[in-house]
């Protein structure tokens, strides 16, 4: 029974892949992919150095547009920054869709990224666990 989860974020270069990759990591049977309403098409560097500290970054994470992933099937879609939750688009398969927020790192000194990573893991995955029972 698995279940597939989108994280959507503005730019789809920090905490939306921290996301994606946190919940791949850690809840089995939910897969997550990500994206940004107006992708910046590249991973922050300190995103990607966070996820490979924490031994669980894939060469496969990337900046996606909205347009690769609208097609798909999921079960949950979740915005993590205030902008996506205002432009989220309308999907062609209804999907139910929440907003749990965080502040965006980029910009900020490395010890931010590892501030994101802990709080979206200790605060998003428990709320997607119970979203998808």
């Amino acid at each position: 029974m698995d279940k597939k989860v989108l994280i959507l974020c503005t730019g789809n270069s920090c905490r939306s892949i921290i996301a994606e990759a946190l919940i791949n990591a850690e809840l089995d049977g939910i897969s997550a992919d990500s994206s940004g309403v107006k992708a910046s098409g590249r991973v922050n560097p300190n995103a990607k150095k966070v996820l490979e500290e924490a031994g669980i970054w894939k060469e496969s994470y990337h900046s996606k547009t909205l347009d690769t992933v609208i097609d798909n099937d999921y079960d949950l879609v979740v915005t993590v920054c205030d902008n996506a939750k205002e432009t989220c688009p309308m999907f062609p398969n209804p999907v139910k869709t929440i907003h749990v927020g965080f502040e965006d790192p980029d910009g900020k000194a490395y010890e931010a990224f590892e501030e994101i990573l802990t709080e979206i893991k200790n605060e998003l995955l428990p709320i997607i666990t119970k979203e998808l029972k």
